[in-house]
Parts: structure tokens; sequence; C-alpha cells
């Protein structure tokens, strides 16, 4: 990861336009990147003996979840203005493949949504929900924070945050809450389909940073792109997911040595 942050960093400073994409190794099952696969993992949770403090000592695997550098989620509440590589989205509308997987609700992609950083592409996996957000704006979380998850043909994974505030109601999300299983179990096909592009705020402004999956085994090497703006959801909306998940969110991490950049 050394050589990561020194290309980053070096990124930032020359405030160009291209930002290293991070490979992550064994990539192809991370467990906040994949689909519903029926693989054993062992229990984790967000409370208690098995919770984030206690993830690392779970199973070696999990070690960089406690010793890790690059650790996600952080507090945005800083950063270096400059620009880094834009977020070039190309989604489009989804079945509602929906699974709850015990620590959250998420939706399954069909291939053909991807988004560009830089010279990189990265096909669209899933995207899922935590309650509160996970990252923090200037020390204060939102309600809810939205995560589409993407790998490029690399193995390269990259993450992008929407947060969520109470305000107007909106059919995207209603469309999966409606649809989200009360209960742990395998993916589960429902009618309708949702755009993706209906989560995303208008205004696109963004941090950048070098991160980590907020699960087990907390990976690092991601690419993080977390807009500034949030979109909105009702109070009712946000209390329908808070109902099945009173708290499905990582504590933050510290930033350390990073460099987190905020575009312009």
């Amino acid at each position: 990861m050394k050589l990561n942050r020194r290309n980053f960093i070096r990124s930032a400073m020359l405030s160009c336009a291209c930002c290293l994409t991070a490979r992550h190794a064994g990539a192809s099952e991370p467990s906040q990147a994949r689909a519903a696969s029926g693989h054993a993992a062992p229990h984790w949770s967000y409370a208690g003996d098995t919770g984030p403090e206690h993830w690392g000592d779970l199973r070696p695997d999990f070690k960089v979840c406690q010793l890790g550098l690059e650790q996600t989620p952080i507090d945005l509440g800083s950063g270096t203005r400059g620009e880094p590589a834009p977020v070039q989205l190309d989604y489009r509308p989804l079945s509602l493949r929906i699974v709850n997987n015990g620590h959250t609700v998420q939706v399954n992609a069909d291939a053909g949504s991807s988004c560009m950083i830089g010279a990189a592409k990265y096909d669209l996996l899933q995207f899922h929900f935590h309650h509160p957000s996970e990252h923090l704006l200037r020390g204060k979380p939102f309600d809810l924070e939205c995560h589409f998850v993407h790998r490029s043909g690399a193995g390269d994974l990259a993450v992008v945050g929407v947060f969520i505030r109470p305000g107007a109601h909106s059919p995207a999300l209603q469309a999966i809450f409606d649809a989200m299983p009360r209960q742990e179990g395998p993916e589960q096909r429902a009618s309708g389909s949702v755009d993706p592009v209906a989560l995303l705020p208008k205004e696109r402004t963004f941090f950048r940073y070098m991160g980590s999956l907020t699960t087990p085994p907390c990976s690092e090497g991601l690419t993080w792109t977390v807009y500034r703006e949030p979109i909105e959801a009702s109070s009712q909306q946000i209390q329908q997911f808070a109902a099945l998940f009173p708290n499905n969110a990582r504590p933050v991490q510290r930033r350390n040595r990073r460099f987190v950049i905020e575009s312009n």
C-alpha cells in the first residue's frame, strides 16, 4: 500500500486529472463487493463481542480491520482542493434483484452499468445502504448512506458513496424498500426496476481518497469517491430501513497520513 499512497500523493500535489486506481488482491469475492453466493463466513456484527472493535480478532484474514492504515470510513471534514479524476457514470435501469444478507439490503446489478475514473473502467456490481451514514461530513453523520460498488477488469475496486438526508419522498428508494426482504436470505427478484441515476445528487462535487471495505475483511486498496451533496428521502422511508437495521455503520477510522482531495 506504500506505493499506492506515494502515487496518490504525487497526483494530489500535481493537481492532475488522473487518479491511480487501487489494485485489490483477491477482489473476485470480497464480502462487500460480492453478490449473495451462499459461502459461509465467520459471524460478525455491529455490536458486542463480534462488533467492529473485535473484527480483527475473529479470524486471521480480518486482521487488517485492526491493523490497517487506510481504513474506511473517515470524517470528510477537510480536504485538499484539487482536480481528482472525475467519475463518469454510465448507469442503466436495473431489475430488482435484492438481498438481505443480514448486514444490509443490497441490490445486485445486471450487466451493463459502469463508471470511468480516469482511464479505468469499473463495472457496477451492487449497491447497498448503511444507517446511519458511515462517513461523516465535518464531524456529523447523515441518516443513510448508499454505496455503489464497482470492479475493474483488473480486479480493482471503486466505491461511490451518496449521503441521504430527510426531505422529499424518493420513488426510487421506495421501490427498493417496499421489496426488501425482512429476513436474511438469498437473492430475491421483485417486479419493476430501479434507475441508479435517481439515487445520485444533481450536484456532483466529491471527495476522493484511498480506503478499504467497511466490512470484514476490511481489505485496503479501494478508490473511494463520496459526493458532498446528499439526496433526500422521506422520514418514513428512512425509518422503514432503520426498522430493519438500527445500526449497520462502522465507526469512523483514523485518516493517518492519507490525502483527501475535494473536487473544485
